[in-house]
């Protein structure tokens, strides 16, 4: 770590910040990140107070925070919030950190919607609750409801959902082993999906801190696409539709997959951003 300014203004305090990330090979936006999320101020407030000092308590907590980051535990996890279409959420090592390319699959389900009516919708494997929090903000009067095999995950949702005063029910399930009641209109899911054997190849933050259960899966990362692909029509409603994320290089295989196990179904694959192929609707 470099030398430390004795009492610096909140500019300086990033500006270190940003050289100890950079001399790590680490981004640097975390440095802002964390200023922002422990300072409870906004981009705007952060600019005004750019030439104050921080307070003491403030820069001793964004010292330690930057050190923490410095020594591989991601940014998320040392503020334990992080920002997914819109809102905040609360993120511990209990749940994945949810990522900007799966903002893009919650934009599919909505613009898919074709009207404003009720529709059950089920968030498989939802972790910190992200995605089903996202659906149900932008379109309340859906009934949506996510499940993790995770009781730890299933804390985290619960307090997310509590605090963002979102009505989404959250049961915890093995894929539908416990989830009962009529089918679903939609169901949506960012399945563990990353073979073992990639990670060799993964960075080390991800695989010390993030967890295992909600990263890796066998078959090459497919086992849940398969199950998936036997057991999901009975539980979506005629014409009902399934939306899926997977890793860039896996399209192809799920594709075939489903086209396979659901010969009458329609499956179309979608590229993110970037222009990989990252997710596919199934829709019966």
């Amino acid at each position: 770590m470099t030398k430390l300014p004795q009492q610096p203004t909140y500019f300086e305090a990033q500006q270190w910040a940003s050289f100890c990330l950079k001399t790590a090979k680490l981004p640097t936006d975390a440095a802002r990140f964390l200023l922002l999320g422990l300072s409870k101020l906004d981009q705007t407030q952060l600019l005004v107070h750019y030439r104050e000092q921080l307070p003491t308590a403030l820069w001793q907590a964004f010292k330690t925070a930057i050190e923490r980051v410095v020594a591989g535990e991601p940014a998320q996890y040392v503020l334990g919030r992080a920002p997914f279409y819109g809102l905040e959420l609360t993120v511990t090592p209990a749940v994945l950190i949810p990522r900007v390319e799966t903002e893009e699959l919650v934009d599919w389900v909505l613009s898919d919607a074709t009207n404003q009516s009720a529709k059950r919708l089920l968030d498989l494997g939802t972790g910190s609750g992200a995605i089903a929090l996202a659906l149900k903000h932008e379109q309340p009067t859906w009934q949506v409801t996510g499940s993790d095999i995770s009781a730890e995950a299933l804390s985290v949702a619960r307090e997310n959902a509590q605090r963002l005063q979102l009505d989404v029910d959250f049961q915890q399930s093995d894929l539908f082993a416990e989830l009962s009641g009529q089918p679903y209109e939609v169901i949506v899911s960012n399945p563990p999906y990353i073979a073992t054997s990639e990670k060799a190849v993964m960075d080390a933050s991800v695989l010390n801190y993030e967890p295992q259960q909600a990263l890796f899966a066998a078959h090459a990362g497919l086992a849940i696409y398969e199950r998936l692909a036997e057991q999901v029509a009975a539980h979506l409603t005629t014409h009902g539709r399934l939306y899926l994320e997977f890793g860039y290089h896996q399209g192809v295989a799920i594709q075939q997959l489903f086209r396979t196990a659901l010969p009458t179904a329609t499956v179309t694959l979608r590229q993110d951003m970037a222009g990989h192929d990252r997710m596919l609707r199934v829709v019966l």
